[in-house]
């Protein structure tokens, strides 16, 4: 794994974790019901993934002939991506109205470890000893850190914040095939558009959000999710799997680290600790594919 891929990663699990503040901040403090934000997060994102490209796309004009931004826009993405990106976000915002932070975390990245895994295994890929010491030592890690607070969710929250974890599971896998990293986010987006439009139609009685969660959603959209996602397709060009999925748990831990700054909460030792125990686990797993080259 090269240097690129590493900070690429790095670069977008900090954005999930910043996703992770502004949809809590939009959700939980009562600033937008999960409809709206959602429709506002992905059209926002979709957007701002149009603007960059077209703009990308004049500067090379002089080389590359006329911009056919339509056709490109056409085949980007699929509408596989789409969907899971929708379902996703759909389902991680309805979820955060009743579940605590470090519930959410653990039934969210708990079901794309369990998504990445059983797509590694039932393409018959099998995972190395270091791996799975790995992966229960950075799942043990978030655990130990979000024990304390953990509640007993309603089981309609618990169901979303799972299908939220399997969706975002399949978008990943779904990036591992793209090419076009920008290309291909800025096409999930725009398709995701098509079901938010149809949740406009099922849900628009019920929608509501004050001037702060409209700058909420469109930060997350824009930011987090738009620009966020692109750089995470770039990341999986270089990550399998299990490492894709491994390296998320540290999300948690850069929220709670955040949160210490940002929102000047109190870094305690049980912080510390996690943290140290989460990244050795994340390290068994990265370097699993080194070692065992370096033995053959």
């Amino acid at each position: 794994m090269g240097i690129r891929i590493l900070l690429m990663t790095a670069l977008a699990l900090g954005f999930f974790a910043a996703n992770s503040v502004l949809c809590r901040m939009a959700l939980g403090d009562g600033n937008s019901d999960p409809y709206a934000f959602t429709i506002l997060r992905l059209t926002s994102g979709a957007l701002t993934l149009l603007v960059l490209y077209a703009g990308l796309q004049y500067r090379s004009a002089k080389k590359q002939g006329a911009v056919n931004l339509w056709q490109a826009t056409v085949g980007a993405g699929s509408w596989c991506g789409g969907l899971s990106l929708f379902v996703y976000a759909l389902c991680f915002s309805w979820a955060y109205l009743e579940l605590e932070t470090g519930t959410g975390a653990l039934l969210l990245f708990g079901a794309v470890q369990i998504t990445l895994i059983i797509s590694t295994l039932w393409r018959g890929n099998r995972l190395r000893p270091q791996e799975w010491v790995g992966l229960l030592m950075a799942f043990s890690g978030l655990v130990y850190l979000m024990w304390p607070n953990l509640q007993t969710p309603a089981w309609k929250a618990l169901v979303a914040m799972t299908l939220s974890g399997l969706a975002w599971g399949l978008y990943t896998l779904v990036g591992q095939k793209t090419r076009l990293p920008l290309v291909a986010t800025m096409g999930n987006f725009i398709r995701s558009l098509a079901f938010c439009a149809l949740l406009v139609a099922i849900a628009f009685a019920h929608m509501q959000i004050s001037p702060k969660g409209i700058y909420l959603a469109l930060l997350s959209g824009a930011l987090a999710s738009g620009l966020g996602y692109a750089i995470w397709y770039s990341a999986l060009a270089g990550l399998s799997a299990i490492q894709a999925g491994v390296v998320q748990l540290l999300v948690p831990i850069l929220a709670a680290i955040g949160g210490a700054l940002f929102v000047f909460e109190p870094i305690e030792l049980r912080l510390i600790i996690a943290s140290i125990w989460v990244l050795g686990g994340i390290f068994f797993v990265l370097m699993a594919k080194t070692k065992m080259k370096s033995i053959v």
